[in-house]
């Protein structure tokens, strides 16, 4: 009788010790997974890049004859102007620097009544200009604000009309060089192309000029010429990799 009691007893001990172990099993402690790491894409502006541009230009023309302070008129000749652009552009964090030469075929001219010659006309055109630039802009991702500065060249042609309307003496188209700055907006749509807007200034003061008369006589003694402004909206493809990303 006494061993089946401290059988019992026994067995009582061992299923409860049995039960406790398992109830600690039981409580193991939450843990969570550990936190996935955010990728963000951020476009890069560095690489060779292509492009097209277009838009309206105004330039000044004052015409003087210097020996006597005689203005013979003053206008502002106006028109459109399409061609191309190419550069490099690299960035470091959101800096962006470049080098860009563009070539422009023009049609920007004007005219204004001759104050000294009564009927007769004094009358300008640009048609071509190129623009060999610095650029230092700031990116926001696919977003570029920039501005630029460098050289610029012009082709323009200068002439005096008579009252009836024939030529009575021009400079002949040719080159001017002068400064130029401006100013950009770019924003890339697809992972190679971008789209923006510029505004360029050329640096071009008046200058001296020699008219040519039809039948070789030679008039010097003149200053003409003045600034140009321009509105320009750009279409550019990139040549570089993807787009970067950062953890």
């Amino acid at each position: 009788m006494n061993k089946l009691l401290a059988s019992a007893a026994f067995g009582a001990l061992f299923l409860g010790a049995a039960s406790a172990s398992a109830a600690d099993l039981a409580a193991r402690p939450y843990t969570k997974a550990p936190p996935q790491a955010v990728v963000a894409t951020v476009f890069d502006w560095s690489g060779f890049y292509i492009g097209v541009n277009g838009g309206w230009a105004q330039s000044h023309d004052r015409r003087v004859f210097d020996a006597t302070s005689t203005l013979f008129g003053s206008y502002d000749a106006d028109g459109g102007t399409v061609g191309g652009q190419i550069g490099y552009r690299w960035q470091t964090a959101g800096w962006v620097f470049g080098l860009e030469a563009q070539g422009n075929w023009a049609d920007v001219s004007g005219s204004t009544p001759n104050l000294v010659v009564p009927g007769g006309v004094v009358r300008s055109r640009m048609d071509a200009f190129g623009l060999f630039t610095g650029q230092l802009g700031y990116a926001w991702n696919s977003v570029l604000l920039y501005v630029k500065g460098g050289a610029a060249i012009t082709d323009r042609n200068y002439q005096f009309l008579a009252a009836s309307g024939a030529l009575a003496s021009e400079t002949g188209y040719g080159t001017r060089l002068g400064g130029t700055v401006g100013a950009g907006l770019e924003f890339s749509f697809a992972q190679n192309w971008s789209l923006g807007v510029e505004y360029d200034h050329i640096f071009e003061n008046r200058h001296g000029a020699t008219f040519n008369v039809p039948g070789g006589v030679a008039v010097t003694g003149f200053t003409t010429g003045g600034d140009t402004d321009m509105i320009l909206g750009r279409l550019n493809y990139r040549f570089g990799g993807p787009v970067v990303a950062r953890y």
